[in-house]
């Protein structure tokens, strides 16, 4: 198996408001960059997507290191909340609906297709893709032309 590094970051202006998401996938020296933006969305959205995104540019399986500055989309994985939540009907602990289930319901085929490694970093400490991811995100939505996120709704 091919092994990647990938790198992600989602930012928001207002939360919910404009938000934009980047990736940057490794791979012996090569680097390939995805990007996004929405009118109204949320951070949250914006940090799984670039996960998504990232994850369904790979061709094939593969061994991925996914290293992220959110901890929502971080632990709701490795503390296996969010198989929780699918299992409960997509319900949380305290029986509230769990927001973000369309992006939940298109990541976990793929942590399922590809061997994921999942690694928290804190954001905005001088990690180069890290910066490089935010600094993506954030001129995607500061642009024109941002799509509707169809999967958001307010609450």
């Amino acid at each position: 198996m091919k092994e990647v590094l990938l790198y992600t970051d989602g930012a928001c202006s207002g939360n919910p408001g404009r938000g934009g998401f980047a990736s940057i996938l490794l791979y012996k020296g090569a680097e390939k960059e995805i990007t996004g933006a929405f009118e109204l969305t949320t951070n949250n959205r914006m940090e799984l997507l670039a996960v998504i995104r990232g994850l369904e540019a790979l061709r094939e399986p593969c061994r991925v290191k996914v290293i992220s500055d959110s901890k929502y989309v971080v632990d709701s994985l490795t503390r296996g909340w969010v198989y929780s939540w699918r299992a409960k009907g997509w319900k949380k602990s305290d029986g509230k609906r769990a927001l973000n289930v369309d992006l939940w319901e298109r990541l976990l085929p793929l942590m399922e297709r590809h061997e994921v490694e999942l690694e928290w970093i804190k954001g905005h400490k001088g990690h180069p893709y890290n910066e490089r991811c935010d600094a993506l995100a954030v001129a995607m939505y500061m642009g024109d032309g941002l799509e509707c996120d169809e999967g958001y709704t307010e609450g």
